[in-house]
């Protein structure tokens, strides 16, 4: 299967713009004054004398209106790039790895398909029981290793990683170690009657990249089979490779 991820790329690209601001207008020029005249002025006579003809006074030159054409207005200043969303990394599928070994407290069980998830169940209850009366916290998440299958069923080993050793272990319980060594590590989600599926494409990609796996493999259950609900579990599945 391969792997897709999504880049985001931003680009800024800043407009340009000219602005051109245009004004004008022709001063108004005043007429001259009529120049004295150089003959004296007649004596004065018992007629008054007509009063003086007033110069109309000279019309004003209007202005000319400023532009009608507004001035652009100034350009945005560009904006500031848009922070990308998280990319979101898919489900490891295949990913090699090397599983440490760990001190777990063990119960071994045999299960039919029919049956297999409320059997794994009721193994873990009964682990959770001897630890919780011991007050012993776990130490990691719960597993289930697998040890054989056939058509009608398999045997298994429930197991459950613990930094200090339980007492009085029932007579099917017993401390040892989880699987170590070189490992394939695939996800699943969902229930565990769809494990099917995921099981079908861990055997093509194995086919695929022609590798040999061994006869066990392992369920390492990120949430919690007790507590959460069938459809939305989340187990990491190993597959030690030979």
């Amino acid at each position: 299967m391969n792997l897709f991820c999504r880049l985001a790329l931003a680009a800024l690209i800043p407009a340009a713009t000219l602005s051109v601001s245009l004004s004008g207008g022709w001063a108004q020029t005043p007429s001259p004054a009529p120049a004295a005249s150089a003959s004296p002025s007649p004596a004065p006579s018992a007629s008054p004398s007509p009063a003086a003809s007033a110069s109309p006074a000279p019309a004003a030159t209007p202005t000319p209106a400023a532009s009608a054409s507004p001035s652009p207005s100034p350009a945005p200043p560009p904006a500031a790039a848009a922070t990308p969303a998280p990319v979101q990394t898919a489900d490891p599928f295949g990913q090699e790895t090397t599983l440490e070994a760990r001190k777990v407290v063990m119960v071994k069980g045999t299960a039919n398909w029919d049956s297999a998830f409320d059997t794994l169940v009721d193994a873990f209850k009964a682990l959770n029981a001897v630890l919780d009366k011991q007050g012993i916290k776990h130490a990691g998440n719960s597993m289930i290793v697998y040890t054989s299958t056939d058509d009608t069923g398999f045997t298994f080993f429930a197991e459950i990683p613990v930094d200090q050793d339980p007492k009085n272990l029932p007579q099917d319980m017993s401390i040892g170690k989880s699987p170590e060594g070189k490992a394939l590590k695939f996800v699943h989600r969902g229930s565990y009657d769809n494990m099917d599926n995921t099981y079908e494409a861990i055997t093509n990609h194995l086919d695929d990249k022609k590798l040999e796996a061994k006869d066990t493999f392992i369920e390492e259950y990120l949430t919690d089979p007790l507590k959460t609900a069938e459809d939305k579990l989340v187990i990491n599945v190993f597959v030690p490779l030979k």
